[in-house]
């Protein structure tokens, strides 16, 4: 088979389509390179915009947190929580009185919290005009209908339904002491918070005993603006 020899014009035609080739590929590079270009700061503005959102909580929405070893003295985190009467209780709206924080384990912490609870509820000197005592814990609310409607000495505790836990982490309350499951669960922990929502007095209770008299001893060091009746 003998050897076909290019002509001048067909070599001619091939170096063309050859430049033609390399022409388009540079173009398809300078185009991806453009597109690149472009995109990326998209991108990257697209992510930041999305990590933003996800993080972003409105102020008056998040918990405030602090440390339970440096609680007395500092501001108290304000939070709104449903009621056993399903009214919505929403801290700062007591400002002006001396108020009662008892965290606790709910409904398992048989008797110890359910007597604490009922004590807070049924002690007339923690319902007053100028105090208020509220007793916080993990449950559903429907558990502490049920245990309320049959349980006549809880009739009158002020319960609040902490069911996210928000507000015992933001009071630091989940992996103290009294704590039966710490890190998940709080304990027997009790706040005073005075009219100005400082708190004035922070008490971890492993004995998990009933400690009204305390309380009022505690309210009674306010000072003469915040005495107890």
């Amino acid at each position: 088979m003998e050897n076909h020899h290019l002509t001048k014009r067909e070599k001619y035609l091939l170096k063309k389509q050859i430049k033609e080739q390399e022409r388009l590929k540079k173009a398809q590079r300078s185009k991806i390179k453009k597109i690149v270009s472009i995109s990326l700061p998209l991108i990257l503005i697209a992510g930041g915009i999305i990590s933003a959102v996800i993080n972003y909580s409105p102020k008056e929405s998040r918990e405030e947190e602090l440390s339970f070893n440096e609680a007395v003295g500092k501001q108290a985190p304000d939070f709104s929580l449903e009621s056993i009467d399903g009214k919505t209780i929403k801290l700062s709206d007591y400002r002006g009185k001396n108020i009662i924080l008892f965290f606790n384990e709910g409904e398992m912490c048989y008797p110890a919290c359910w007597d604490q609870m009922a004590a807070l509820g049924n002690d007339e000197r923690f319902n007053t005009n100028d105090i208020a005592a509220f007793s916080i814990v993990p449950d559903q609310k429907s558990v502490w209908e049920k245990i309320t409607g049959e349980v006549t000495d809880l009739s009158r505790a002020k319960i609040l339904f902490d069911t996210r836990k928000a507000v015992s982490s933001a009071y630091d309350v989940l992996s103290l002491q009294s704590s039966m499951h710490p890190g998940s669960y709080p304990g027997h922990t009790y706040f005073i918070i005075d009219r100005e929502g400082i708190i004035s007095y922070a008490f971890d209770d492993p004995s998990m005993a009933i400690r009204n008299d305390l309380l009022i001893s505690e309210l009674s060091k306010l000072g003469e603006n915040n005495m107890v009746d």
